[in-house]
């Protein structure tokens, strides 16, 4: 498994890619002026507490207030509201909490009017970015992510991420932390520190620290409300929480982010500094690494897949709804239920790949081909958790049900991903069509359903910009078809033709139906 980074870099935005042998399953972009990412620490103040809600509303500096409810406060609020009040009047020196005096914690079970009042000063922590028209969601229980741990002041805990299995390794891990953690944190073992020395992630502690005391520092003449830690650019925080040894490539076509890019990943992986390049040429990084077309292909309603499958994915208020289809494509199974179970292993893979390239959240259900051998079902269900095994947003997955649906809960935590695909028609001034790019594909699907069927002579017909571009180069679609197929497709040009209209014929002149 070879995974690629491709950043693009324009005007207002920055576009990150990440491939995974080739194929796009992470898009992000991130936009000049966005000042509300999650992780993002903001000094703000209470707007107003709603007992009825036990939440309270808190100006953040955004349109709508930020929304923190009761049990997003943390156990130590209240040591975290002392702190913050001695730091804005410039009576605190030393940030490190040491000898800091806690007090008493919180009733998990209180309620916001016993804890908050208006015009309060507190640090807030961006959890889920504004989404249509509700303002942020808030947390006051802080977490400045590293690259091996999560530290969490106003706290003295040390855990360990579950994915690592090995009980003597979370031994020896928590041991080592323990020996090293300040006191006043909490300290977050991420998976990445596994087999990791004690110089690492001390190293990766002592990094922390000082952004933690940086933050402080600000608070005596930061405005109220202001961002006061952001988080780190897009390209940073995806290599901090997926960077690893399958990591073959990162690409840059901007000078300023290459160098960034570059020294962050020396510190992180020296020895991985040199996949890092930057890309120059006349044509555009995401034509050469074949994203535009992943693009054009992947974020319609209508998702095609490999063998004819395809998805329909549709989007409610409430929910995601995902219907797999079988298409009309001929295979070898022996029986509908072997033609089901292979149809719905290839759209779990794909369906895991969507929820991550749109970045869905909420409720999504998956409406597979029924199938009705349990073990078959089984495997299905162990396949999807498999493949959405590498998402870092938490999900949950239920079983089968007996109708064949499948119902995932996945945190949604920043506004989806939504690109348009369909472009205006050039036949009709106000209408719109699919992307050309996305016909040539269908083009490609048809014909590799015909040859199948044994037809010797075949002659496609379609609009003369298609015909054209199918012609044109070398080689050139055409000409692919004939290394890959043994035989030589004749194309002509139909004047009459809309410009996604194409039929293909036999020997005899005959339409040939696919």
């Amino acid at each position: 498994m070879n995974k690629e980074l491709i950043v693009r870099s324009s005007s207002d935005a920055v576009d990150f890619a990440l491939l995974k042998d080739g194929r796009l399953i992470e898009l992000h972009k991130e936009t000049e002026g966005f000042d509300f990412s999650v992780g993002d620490i903001f000094l703000a103040k209470i707007r107003k507490a709603l007992p009825g809600l036990n939440a309270a509303f808190v100006n953040v500096g955004y349109e709508k207030d930020g929304f923190l409810h009761y049990h997003d406060l943390g156990p130590n609020v209240k040591t975290m509201l002392k702190f913050v009040k001695k730091a804005t009047s410039n009576q605190l020196k030393n940030f490190s909490l040491r000898d800091f005096p806690f007090e008493e914690e919180i009733d998990k079970n209180g309620s916001i009017a016993d804890t908050l009042h208006s015009n309060q000063s507190l640090l807030v922590q961006v959890v889920k970015e504004p989404i249509s028209t509700k303002g942020p969601r808030l947390s006051s229980e802080l977490s400045l992510a590293g690259r091996y741990i999560v530290l969490v002041p106003f706290s003295d805990r040390v855990s360990v991420s579950q994915k690592i299995e090995s009980k003597e390794e979370k031994s020896r891990l928590k041991r080592l932390v323990k020996s090293i953690k300040p006191k006043g944190f909490s300290v977050i073992i991420r998976t990445v520190a596994e087999g990791k020395k004690v110089a690492d992630i001390d190293r990766d502690l002592q990094n922390l620290m000082k952004r933690w005391e940086n933050m402080c520092k600000k608070l005596s003449k930061a405005p109220q409300p202001s961002k006061v830690l952001g988080e780190l650019s897009k390209a940073s925080s995806i290599l901090r929480d997926m960077f690893n040894d399958s990591f073959t490539s990162i690409s840059i076509d901007d000078d300023v982010i290459f160098t960034q890019i570059k020294d962050y990943v020396g510190k992180i992986s020296p020895d991985k500094e040199s996949i890092v390049s930057h890309y120059n040429s006349n044509v555009p990084i995401f034509e050469k690494y074949g994203i535009e077309r992943q693009i054009k292909t992947s974020f319609g309603k209508t998702v095609t897949m490999k063998k004819g499958a395809y998805l329909v994915i549709e989007h409610t208020e409430a929910m995601h709804v995902i219907d797999v289809n079988s298409g009309n494509r001929s295979n070898k199974a022996k029986n509908q239920e072997d033609t089901a179970l292979e149809v719905n292993m290839i759209s779990a893979t794909e369906i895991a790949r969507q929820l991550r390239l749109r970045d869905m959240g909420g409720i999504i259900v998956v409406d597979f081909i029924d199938m009705n051998n349990p073990d078959n079902r089984r495997k299905l269900y162990e396949h999807l958790k498999d493949e959405m095994s590498d998402d870092r947003a938490k999900h949950k997955i239920l079983p089968p049900s007996k109708f064949g649906l499948i119902q995932i809960t996945r945190q949604r935590v920043r506004p989806e991903m939504n690109i348009k695909t369909r472009e205006a028609d050039p036949n009709k001034g106000d209408g719109e069509i699919e992307a050309p790019i996305v016909i040539i594909n269908k083009i490609n699907a048809d014909l590799q359903k015909i040859l199948k069927k044994g037809d010797k002579k075949i002659t496609l017909t379609a609009h003369p910009f298609i015909a054209a571009y199918l012609m044109k180069g070398f080689p050139s679609p055409r000409s692919k078809w004939f290394f890959d197929f043994k035989k030589w497709v004749k194309i002509q040009p139909r004047d009459a033709y809309n410009y996604l209209e194409y039929h293909f014929y036999d020997q005899n002149g005959s339409i040939i139906k696919v």
